[in-house]
């Protein structure tokens, strides 16, 4: 499971180059963030520098991966679950918006950034997932202390 994970870490970390979405969305992080300040126009990162990366959480027992680019974000859980979407600011907000393959994962479509700090992210998802906290993950290794489901007998 950890392997499948790490294999798609390593895939979305070369996918950065960040030309900018196309919905002309403007870049600055949100009241509510404690990122760094927000990228030049100039800059590729796209969204706010804070939300680019890997960031970890777990949920029933499976690992959920976020990756933001730019302005290309994907989630990846263990299971199949693939959403790929953009991040950025919309009306003073740092927003998450995803679509999933074959509609998998209605929980995880439309995201708001609670807060972001340089090791842990919150989001509060529209659907039936509600907020969650997840974990930057550095040098495509599963950051320390996840919770681990218990082990059936």
């Amino acid at each position: 499971m950890a392997a499948g994970l790490a294999g798609a870490l390593a895939l979305t970390a070369c996918g950065g180059g960040g030309s900018g979405g196309e919905d002309g969305t403007s870049v600055s992080p949100s009241s509510s963030t404690t990122a760094a300040p927000s990228p030049s126009a100039d800059s590729p990162a796209g969204a706010s520098a804070g939300l680019q990366g890997s960031w970890i959480t777990t949920a029933d027992g499976k690992i959920v991966a976020l990756v933001v680019t730019g302005k290309k974000a994907g989630i990846f859980a263990t299971g199949g679950t693939v959403c790929s979407g953009t991040a950025g600011a919309e009306d003073g907000m740092q927003m998450i918006r995803l679509t999933c393959a074959g509609g998998d994962d209605k929980g995880r479509t439309t995201g708001m950034v609670d807060s972001v700090t340089g090791t842990t992210l919150k989001v509060t998802w529209a659907g039936r997932t509600g907020q969650e906290t997840y974990t930057k993950a550095e040098g495509g290794k599963l950051p320390s202390g996840l919770p681990t489901a218990p082990v059936r007998q």
